[in-house]
């Protein structure tokens, strides 16, 4: 005779899930990646990532060791990755990455305005004074003389290169 508060065997408590072993090993195997990542950063970005005092560590320590030593470590990574949150870690890393595709992008948009003050001169010039009133109108043409006149010559481009790091200047001091 079955007691009233017993639960029928066939009635499960609760839900167990699961997980196969080669989940599991692709689950390690991505956190491994993380770590990798990680591993490839300079001194100065890691400290900006949120990671313990442990992770961080194995990763200093990562990026002295060469060959087998590194591959064991990288595989310490994994394993310490899995008490860390890889969210936030991979969120930081997409930050990061971000920042520097954007930096990219800024340099490749001062090109083709060097570019275009090289082969317009004036018109591109004023294009420039709407977009940084501070420029030095004078040096800037002055500046496209001298690379038009480099060109011409088959000289080295250092007025071009010039007018670049003007440029460069100026997108700095702005922001």
């Amino acid at each position: 005779m079955a007691r009233k508060n017993q639960k029928a065997p066939w009635e499960p408590e609760e839900e167990i899930i699961w997980v196969s072993k080669s989940e599991m090993k692709r689950d390690m195997e991505i956190l491994q990646k993380l770590g990798v990542e990680l591993v490839e950063l300079s001194s100065s970005t890691l400290k900006k990532m949120p990671l313990s005092e442990d992770l961080l560590d194995a990763v200093k320590d990562a990026q002295r060791f060469k060959n087998e030593a590194r591959r064991r470590q990288l595989q310490r990574i994994g394993k310490l990755m899995q008490y860390e949150d890889a969210d936030q870690i991979q969120a930081a890393l997409d930050k990061i990455r971000n920042k520097h595709a954007q930096n990219t992008m800024m340099l490749q948009k001062l090109e083709l305005l060097r570019d275009r003050i090289a082969a317009e001169g004036d018109s591109a010039i004023e294009a420039v004074m709407t977009m940084y009133p501070e420029a030095d109108r004078q040096r800037l043409r002055q500046l496209a003389r001298q690379a038009a006149k480099e060109k011409q010559a088959n000289k080295p481009p250092r007025a071009y290169r010039e007018i670049f790091q003007v440029l460069r200047a100026l997108q700095e001091a702005q922001e």
